[in-house]
């Protein structure tokens, strides 16, 4: 029982820091649930990570995969729940609000200034992934390949990741 409650405060609370996308509570997402709850292993997490990136729907659905791990159906249930209701429940609220506020003459610096942290936790989410992740000469190459890909064309992301978990397969048994 203990450990559902752990599960639902962790992620009730990293659900608050989802401004800008699952990427923005990364950080704190790896400090929870790998140094202090030791619930999964860094590497664990960004399989979970990377899965939830391709699979249909939000990304952050991978809490599930934690949960599970944790507590079962039950640590699943209680994660999605913790991570997807409190956001969802705030978002509604702030929406009623923010249409009402539409004529506030501070929104406009508001929606600037949420935009800049929006960026600062993705960024931040972005290289705690990249310290863990790139290990190896081939894996930098990877990202760095993946990345000018996506930039100069209009792949699927979703191709260029699958090859280059596939690549990543290789190597680890060759």
């Amino acid at each position: 029982m203990k450990q559902l409650v752990d599960i639902a405060g962790v992620f009730a609370y990293l659900s608050l820091l989802t401004v800008g996308g699952g990427m923005a509570a990364f950080p704190e997402l790896t400090t929870l649930t790998v140094d202090v709850y030791h619930w999964v292993d860094f590497s664990t997490l960004l399989h979970f990570y990377s899965l939830g990136q391709l699979s249909p729907g939000p990304n952050m659905m991978m809490v599930a995969s934690i949960g599970a791990v944790v507590a079962g159906l039950p640590g699943a249930a209680v994660a999605l729940i913790a991570f997807f209701l409190p956001t969802g429940l705030l978002t509604f609220g702030i929406g009623r609000l923010w249409t009402h506020l539409a004529t506030w003459r501070w929104r406009p610096a508001i929606q600037a200034g949420l935009g800049a942290v929006s960026v600062g936790l993705v960024l931040a989410g972005a290289i705690i992934m990249g310290r863990g992740a790139l290990t190896n000469v081939l894996y930098a190459a990877l990202a760095i390949g993946v990345f000018g890909l996506l930039l100069r064309s209009k792949i699927n992301p979703a191709y260029p990741i699958v090859a280059s978990g596939l690549i990543g397969l290789a190597d680890h048994f060759l």
